[in-house]
């Protein structure tokens, strides 16, 4: 049935996403949600396969792939009914370093990191009191000579516990500025990370900066200048969280219909019923759609063209589709879509993460009726 859903662009890239999550089917992804475990194998085979640095370029010991195969990757990895959410923060933050890091940066991290030997999976954006309001980060960096001195506290920092890095937003005397701190090397000292526990794996924290020193040579860009080198950073998040959502509507309507066409009631497969014939096919038709404005974005992103909207409109469209598929895959599978040794349970707490992260759907909204509409600013 597969041949309902999209196999191209990047065929060939497909398929060896594919035949690597053969190792981490199902049960690998369920066990780890039982245990609330971090997926370590799958890291490191996504790692030493150079999927993880898709987007370092090629001088810098990566692959040097565009924002769209990038996409493919994670899009694959749901479709397999996996979660690549600890592999995509390390690909789009990687931006911010790639578009606007210093040459000495870049060769100092990029190959590490290429390799594995670093992790960068952590963006220190989000404050207690400063959620999508970016321009109120209270966290403060004092220049000190040499080397800034951070205090502040940073919320929803997911996957800080296991980066060595972290891209870090923080308030200076000119404006937001952007930086690369070790956290790593100083947990427990100038760095405090605490666990937050949701209702998915996902590994999120908050974090306290009590005096981090950050080397000047490790701010990004200059100095005031961060919320615009973020930007970069966002519009490829909003795009590879839609590809991520793609893929789960794909796995969801796939799941379903194999299930429609097998489990039979009164006699029927209860896939030759309307009723739940039609809220897939409805699904199905969003999801394609969704899919299509994931290729607009990606495209003008790597062409190096403004594309907030679409990047914006990828992801609203996409969220609302997993979370369609969601509804209707459960409904399809009746009371053992609640049963846990049934995949679909997970997935379906998974998917709805994405009409509130990264970015509200009603965040969205209020972006395009004012930023594209040019109607009157609503917050």
């Amino acid at each position: 049935m597969r041949g309902a859903f999209p196999d191209e662009p990047f065929t060939e890239l497909r398929q060896g996403i594919r035949a690597l999550m053969e190792r981490f089917p199902e049960a690998y992804w369920r066990k780890l949600d039982e245990e609330e475990a971090y997926p370590e194998a799958f890291v490191q085979a996504m790692t030493e396969a150079g999927y993880l640095a898709a987007l370092i370029p090629e001088a810098y010991g990566g692959v040097g792939l565009g924002i769209r195969e990038a996409s493919v990757i994670l899009e694959e990895v749901h479709r397999a009914g996996g979660n690549a959410a600890a592999c995509h923060a390390q690909m789009y933050i990687l931006s911010a370093l790639v578009r606007h890091g210093s040459e000495e940066q870049k060769a100092r991290y990029l190959p590490p990191l290429a390799r594995g030997q670093l992790r960068l999976q952590a963006f220190g954006v989000t404050e207690p009191d400063a959620g999508s309001d970016t321009w109120s980060i209270r966290t403060f960096a004092e220049r000190r000579g040499d080397r800034y001195v951070i205090y502040g506290q940073k919320i929803w920092t997911s996957r800080a516990l296991y980066s060595d890095l972290m891209l870090l937003l923080a308030r200076t005397k000119t404006g937001l500025t952007l930086f690369l701190a070790n956290i790593r090397e100083n947990l427990g000292r100038t760095v405090h990370i605490r666990p937050i526990r949701t209702m998915i794996n996902h590994h999120t924290t908050e974090v306290f900066l009590d005096g981090l020193e950050v080397p000047v040579e490790d701010r990004i860009g200059e100095e005031g200048e961060g919320f615009r080198y973020l930007l970069d950073g966002v519009n490829a998040e909003r795009i590879l969280i839609a590809a991520e959502c793609v893929g789960d509507a794909y796995y969801f309507l796939q799941k379903a219909s194999d299930y429609a066409r097998e489990r039979r009631v009164f006699g029927r497969p209860i896939g030759q019923n309307q009723g739940i014939q039609f809220p897939l096919a409805q699904a199905y038709a969003h999801a394609r759609a969704a899919d299509l404005m994931r290729w607009k974005a990606a495209e003008l992103y790597d062409q190096g063209l403004p594309c907030g909207p679409e990047a914006n409109m990828a992801k609203l469209l996409a969220a609302e589709a997993s979370w369609e598929a969601a509804n209707a895959a459960l409904q399809t599978f009746g009371g053992f879509g609640f049963a846990k040794e049934f995949p679909i349970e997970r997935k379906f707490r998974e998917t709805r993460l994405y009409q509130v992260a990264p970015i509200s759907t009603n965040l969205i909204l209020a972006y395009l009726g004012h930023k594209v509409l040019g109607l009157p600013k609503s917050y």
